[in-house]
């Protein structure tokens, strides 16, 4: 998502209409910053209705669905930007896992289906055919189909799907113009899933292992997609089809960015051996300065997350940005890139960073449900903290450490080990919103130093891939949860971190260390949110002198002369609460 394109990170972001040469302001967290504008007109039309259904995502499962896999989708989407529609074919094929008498997928009912077939064979609409009452697609087999068979259903549909109303927050197409009036159209769908406008199963445990993409557009303009380039066909008629295919793709992250893109390319040397093509498409009105500028630092980010996390995930199919007229997202191997150059004097592009970030924290390693999702954001979230220590020292990433601190909420737990759909992690009024990146980061932090270097990164290596020491070509896309990652990083700091994930991520309140001093003696005691044993050591500086407090059952002392200055926790390694700061809340601070 973010930051996820900050598709929450962003959330107070207004709708803008933008016009040639503009200066906007979106939010950042709490801060708002000016953009500059490419676009010459962004759509803002109010988005078409879609049901409640198909606006929400990770839905649980049909037992249908859950009793078939999915092995390749093949999308022939036309995009007609005159008319803001599609006209689109998509060839679904599913092995059963067990007897299956429907194939079950989802589509926005705003797109009209003309045809449905399975294994060839038409089947009709309505009572004893296939019925789309609510975006929830069920289509009859003639007969049975046992496990281990294998059903194709292809579904013709078009029309004019859900315009975004304020994305990547609130997704659907975007539909822009550049500066000289060229169509300049992206999709950003996460908060929706992937039925706004292609047949899917709209779950994160439900991925594709394979998406062909046949994307028409006018033939004056590019379509960068995911995955592979398997070349153009030019039709001779003014249309020109973009051949794409990737494996593994998240649902969400499969993206339509059409426009009057030129491409920068060249190959990354990988620290593993491999060679990766990066690949940016830009505007081609873009400064070459400003563009150049921006590839420049894809070699560098990359070399960073190879050196901290392991291998590029998706490195025999490319590491690709395009620009886009939202502000960003996390598109497997085709990154929405919507910041417009801006420099904010920290030497890197954060939205870049960030969404790079998620081909590892996302993309490599899927949480199996939304309340796992700071795994996504919080994880890659302290990668940025880590990227400004890499590039200029200790000073940068605490700097940065304290922004994420002072944006914190904690009015809502990040985790409460139950299965939640997106919206309800994602939007600050129900869930714990911003938290799940900055909350989550600073946890990252805390964690990595209570358990050092060595234990902390062998865990996220551990949680991204399934193994210790993953090398290219022997690893595939998985799944992670939060009991999987206390389980990991208890095994590599040979101590069992229940308490920590408890005290940290199961309560809004963060953990209050409270101190009494008296009679040459300095008492501190842990209180968490649940009221349970904390017992998170404490460093504590008596005069310059530093000892670390031992907090067994969350409660420690230690002897202080009458007199001497003391500083608890002077390298603010342990998040919690800070009272000066919920006094500067309180008194107006953003």
């Amino acid at each position: 998502m973010s930051i996820n394109a900050c598709r929450a990170a962003l959330m107070g972001a207004s709708m803008l209409t933008l016009t040639a040469c503009v200066s906007v302001t979106v939010t950042r967290g709490t801060e708002t910053v000016p953009v500059a504008v490419q676009a010459a007109t962004v759509s803002v039309t109010p988005a078409r209705e879609s049901t409640a259904f198909t606006l929400g995502t990770d839905q649980p499962r049909t037992p249908e669905q859950l009793a078939m896999v999915f092995d390749k989708a093949d999308l022939s989407i036309r995009v007609m930007p005159e008319t803001k529609t599609i006209d689109a074919v998509a060839v679904l094929d599913f092995t059963a896992t067990a007897p299956l008498t429907a194939v079950v997928v989802e589509l926005d009912t705003l797109l009209t289906v003309s045809s449905v077939q399975v294994d060839g064979r038409e089947i009709p609409a309505g009572e004893g055919g296939w019925h789309n009452p609510e975006g929830r697609m069920t289509i009859p087999l003639a007969a049975p189909l046992a496990a281990g068979g294998s059903v194709s259903v292809r579904i013709a549909y078009a029309g004019a799907p859900r315009v975004a109303p304020r994305a990547p927050w609130d997704g659907g197409f975007v539909w822009a113009t550049t500066v000289d009036g060229s169509p300049w159209i992206a999709t950003a769908v996460q908060p929706e899933g992937c039925d706004i406008f292609w047949p899917c199963i709209d779950h994160p445990l439900a991925e594709p292992k394979r998406v062909d993409m046949h994307i028409t557009v006018p033939s004056n303009l590019a379509a960068p997609s995911n995955g592979r380039f398997m070349g153009t066909v030019d039709h001779g008629d003014g249309w020109t089809t973009w051949n794409w295919s990737a494996a593994n793709p998240n649902t969400y992250a499969i993206a339509l960015n059409i426009g009057p893109y030129d491409e920068v390319r060249s190959d990354y040397r990988s620290r593993f051996g491999n060679v990766i093509p990066m690949s940016y498409w830009h505007l081609r009105s873009d400064d070459p300065a400003k563009v150049a500028a921006l590839f420049a630092q894809f070699a560098p980010m990359m070399d960073f997350y190879e050196a901290t996390v392991g291998p590029y995930p998706f490195g025999d199919e490319k590491m690709g940005v395009v620009e886009t007229p939202h502000l960003g997202m996390e598109h497997q191997t085709i990154n929405a890139y919507g910041n417009a150059y801006r420099l904010d004097g920290k030497g890197y592009d954060w939205l870049l960073h960030h969404e790079l970030a998620h081909e590892w924290f996302g993309n490599q390693m899927t949480n199996r449900n939304a309340d796992d999702m700071w795994l996504h954001e919080g994880l890659g979230s302290y990668m940025q903290p880590l990227y400004l220590r890499w590039l200029h020292g200790e000073r940068y990433m605490q700097a940065e450490l304290q922004e994420q601190r002072r944006d914190l909420i904690n009015r809502f737990p990040v985790v409460t080990g139950t299965d939640r759909a997106e919206d309800d992690v994602y939007k600050s009024e129900v869930g714990p919103g911003l938290d799940l990146y900055n909350k989550g980061s600073l946890v990252a932090h805390s964690l990595r130093m209570l358990i050092g270097d060595e234990a902390f990164f062998r865990s996220i290596t551990r949680l991204i891939y399934g193994m210790a020491d993953p090398r290219p070509g022997s690893f595939s896309p998985r799944y992670g949860t939060t009991d999987e990652f206390l389980a990991l990083a208890s095994e590599e700091s040979g101590q069992d971190l229940t308490w920590f994930f408890r005290g940290y991520l199961y309560q809004a309140a963060l953990p209050d260390l409270r101190q009494t001093r008296e009679e040459g003696q300095l008492s501190l005691e842990w209180v968490t949110g649940d009221g349970a044993a904390f017992p998170m050591p404490v460093e504590v500086e008596i005069d310059g002198r530093r000892q670390t407090v031992a907090m067994g059952g969350g409660r420690g002392g230690i002897a202080v002369p009458a007199g001497a200055h003391v500083l608890i926790d002077p390298d603010n390694k342990v998040l919690r609460r800070d009272i000066f700061i919920e006094e500067w809340k309180a008194a107006g601070g953003r």
